[in-house]
């Protein structure tokens, strides 16, 4: 009796755990969208600011060059 009370528990346990996992995978769906529509913004915010710097830096060094002292 005790063997069977067992592996009801067992089984009853595993359908919890699909079942939570079920309804939990939409939430997961949607934080992996959310996760790479951050993730690209980021990346495109570092693009911007990487130009700028570079645009700086070429300015910079083009007028130390044209005006050397």
């Amino acid at each position: 009796m005790f063997a069977f009370l067992v592996g009801l528990s067992v089984i009853v346990m595993i359908g919890v755990i699909s079942v939570v996992a079920m309804l939990l995978l939409p939430l997961l769906l949607l934080l992996g969208i959310f996760a790479r529509l951050i993730l690209g913004l980021l990346v495109s915010i570092l693009v911007v600011w990487l130009i700028g710097k570079i645009t700086l830096l070429s300015i910079e060094y083009l007028r130390n060059r044209s005006n050397p002292e």
